[in-house]
């Protein structure tokens, strides 16, 4: 019965993944990949190189695999951190005795039902320097027009806002189920033993979201540190080279200019490497404090 999952897959997955470890062995590029033209073959010329791509990338020999890895970390870091703050603050209104409540949940929603490429083309057209919305509105306050996606501080601030408005629903919703899974005895026993608001928040609530905060926190990492059409979609090349992030990065390697696929699995599996250190040092720390608490 299980014989129909395994294989979809493995062709969908393992397959590709066992491909791109393979290239990242090789210096396979656009001119020695084997392709058809016609009706004429052209054989693959490529040779194993072993950990060369992966010395070159970690050795800093590369050149710009710290500078992004930097970035992307600030990036994840900064996006979870204002998903989970402002879900928290929103889950936690939501969950209170509010006159139209549902209303307000429908609406606090509708991001996480628009599509990814859409937002970031609607977000691109409100950016805009010269037609945007937002210029339009600080011209309307006497302020002057920003550059948006041009500065390139202001540039990776503006993608954090775009991708901040598109997480926060996910979060909010699941810490809504965690609240609404808490026993209110719990609350009503700390606020007859004279808790404070803050007190209960710290020694009921937040305890009693571990195991949802846990699961979205690394959900919630994994998603953003692989966001590409954000990045990719809502910059552009405008942005240059340093806005990229990893995967965009890995993308532009293996699509855009001389084709270098062995580069671009490189980075693929560092990547893939890197999200399962972390899933599995956070996973330790979880069930750790688990066990102490």
């Amino acid at each position: 019965m299980v014989l129909p999952v395994v294989v979809v897959l493995a062709v969908l997955v393992g397959y590709p993944l066992g491909r791109g470890l393979y290239l990242s062995f090789t210096d396979a590029n656009e001119a020695n990949i084997g392709r058809t033209i016609g009706t004429f073959e052209v054989p693959a010329s490529y040779s194993f190189v072993g950990l060369e791509n992966y010395w070159n990338i970690l050795s800093g020999t590369e050149g710009s695999f710290y500078p992004r890895l930097g970035w992307t970390v600030i990036w994840t870091a900064s996006c979870v951190f204002l998903h989970y703050g402002i879900g928290l603050g929103l889950a936690m209104l939501l969950n209170r005795p509010l006159k139209g409540r549902s209303l307000y949940r429908v609406l606090l929603i509708l991001p996480w039902a628009v599509p990814a490429f859409v937002a970031a083309f609607a977000w691109k057209l409100m950016y805009n320097s010269q037609n945007g919305v937002l210029n339009a509105l600080l011209a309307k306050v006497g302020a002057g027009p920003v550059d948006w996606l041009g500065d390139p501080v202001i540039q990776k601030i503006s993608v954090i806002g775009v991708n901040t408005w598109l997480g926060v629903p996910f979060m909010m919703v699941a810490i809504l189920g965690g609240l609404q899974s808490i026993p209110r005895e719990l609350h009503e026993a700390a606020e007859m033993d004279g808790a404070s608001p803050w007190q209960r928040f710290r020694n009921v609530t937040l305890p009693g979201l571990r195991p949802v905060s846990s699961t979205v926190i690394l959900l919630g990492t994994i998603w953003t540190f692989n966001m590409f059409p954000i990045i990719y979609l809502v910059i552009g090349q405008a942005g240059g080279t340093e806005s990229e992030i990893l995967v965009t990065y890995a993308y532009r390697l293996a699509f855009q200019g001389v084709r270098d696929y062995a580069g671009s699995a490189t980075y693929g599996m560092v990547i893939l490497s890197l999200l399962l250190v972390f899933s599995v040092f956070y996973r330790r720390m979880s069930t750790r404090q688990e066990t102490a608490r």
